[in-house]
């Protein structure tokens, strides 16, 4: 691998959701339901949907993604941030200190957030094979160029490393629609 190509994948709104929240918006003891399996290991999204509720607005039906985690985390773009009133903060995942919240309305229960609503940065998910023979490291931050008529550079993507990861880079929809680009496009590290 000389060059350092990577698959990219656009992320749409979605939630991660924590056992407690599971069981107020799906009733006591609900299981997700897969609806398919996505590229990194044991991940997938689930047929569940919630809504959104924030001060100027709401966003129906966004996406469940399993599995059940620690804690719940809401990634939405930029313009449902407008739409829901909340302006998140690019942040890597789980790093949920100092966000805003938002109402999840599920067809159970509803659940009053005070803080876990982000943009997700952009990252990179990668083996640490990958890394060595790449010569990166968890938590480093390279740039990217994308190909095409609309090619640009996306700087500050994030390396993410673990040994359950497949190759693929992550931007959520806006970016990538901005970019021209689409799932499963090859991008480059540069």
């Amino acid at each position: 691998m000389s060059e350092k190509n990577v698959p990219i994948a656009l992320s749409n709104r979605h939630i991660h959701i924590s056992r407690e929240h599971l069981n107020i918006l799906f009733g006591e003891g609900y299981e997700l339901t897969k609806l398919k399996d996505l590229k990194q290991p044991g991940q997938y999204a689930a047929e569940e949907k919630v809504d959104l509720i924030g001060s100027k607005g709401s966003i129906k039906g966004v996406r469940v993604l399993g599995p059940v985690r620690n804690k719940t985390q809401i990634e939405i773009s930029f313009a449902d941030g407008f739409t829901l009133g909340v302006k998140p903060p690019v942040r890597d995942s789980g790093d949920l200190g100092n966000s805003e919240g938002v109402k999840i309305v599920g067809p159970k229960g509803e659940v009053e957030m005070n803080e876990g609503v982000i943009a997700a940065a952009r990252h990179i998910h990668m083996t640490p094979d990958v890394a060595k023979e790449w010569d990166l490291k968890d938590k480093d931050t390279v740039n990217v160029r994308t190909g095409g008529i609309r090619s640009i550079i996306f700087e500050n993507v994030l390396v993410r490393v673990n040994k359950d990861y497949a190759l693929e880079m992550h931007v959520d929809m806006e970016e990538g629609n901005g970019a021209g680009i689409k799932n499963n496009d090859m991008v480059e590290i540069i």
